[in-house]
């Protein structure tokens, strides 16, 4: 929440600050004043605790995260209007803004966690959209968005993330570049972390991480569940994810 604040006003008082390609853009940009704020690495996050990216506990606990995060965005953009004045195009739009805050308000409400672990991430989303609603409604907002899913290609391997984005892990083996020539294959960074959490022994993820960097899946894996492979599916291979699991 607390990071969600900052970012979402750091990136309100810089949003004019940038160049843009055409005065249609700029007039745009001035006027409403979209922000973008939004995550990486979900799908190591998902991996990492031991949930399935195609699975209901998966999308549940990304769907609370969402929601929390956007419905802090939105808070702390009402507060800014209290401060510093609603986006310029708001008083044409305030009906409309506010009946879709209230739709995203009810669709959290709608949202039913299916593990007890998520229940503070979705309790707490909850409070800030009843915030988002009292006060919308009495200072307006200082921005007509303020967040979307991005790719984060860039950003996201500036941060050392295993994925990008909203999207599940590529492959479990990847092929890393040396700066003296040729390469290195290594296992994702966050299966042993996942195995960890599962309860798997050190011994135990040695062994599996060694089979996944030769066979690159985890079908027969030492000593590993079946009921835990879901959570090392990715987008490629022997248990690639379905297109609507993506």
């Amino acid at each position: 929440v607390k990071a969600c604040e900052l970012i979402s006003t750091a990136m309100d008082i810089s949003s004019t600050f940038a160049d843009f390609p055409t005065e249609a853009i700029t007039k745009t940009t001035k006027d409403y004043r979209q922000l973008g704020i939004g995550y990486a690495n979900l799908g190591a996050l998902l991996m990492a605790m031991g949930r399935g990216y195609d699975s209901e506990g998966g999308r549940t606990l990304a769907a609370a995260i969402t929601s929390l995060m956007t419905g802090t965005a939105y808070r702390r953009s009402a507060e800014l209007a209290a401060v510093v004045g609603p986006y310029a195009g708001y008083a044409r739009n305030a009906s409309a803004h506010q009946k879709v805050m209230r739709k995203h308000q009810a669709a959290n409400d709608d949202l039913k966690v299916v593990e007890q672990m998520d229940a503070p991430v979705h309790a707490a989303a909850t409070q800030e959209w009843a915030q988002v609603v009292e006060l919308g409604a009495k200072n307006g907002f200082r921005n007509a968005q303020a967040s979307l899913l991005a790719p984060t290609g860039t950003i996201g391997f500036m941060m050392d993330c295993d994925t990008t984005g909203i999207e599940p892990d590529f492959s479990l083996v990847k092929f890393k570049k040396l700066v003296g020539g040729g390469s290195m294959q290594i296992v994702n960074h966050t299966v042993p972390r996942a195995l960890r959490n599962l309860g798997y022994l050190d011994e135990q993820i040695e062994a599996i991480v060694a089979y996944i960097s030769d066979k690159g899946n985890v079908i027969d894996a030492p000593g590993l569940k079946p009921e835990h492979y879901e959570v090392f599916d990715t987008a490629m291979g022997v248990r690639a994810i379905k297109p609507m699991g993506h």
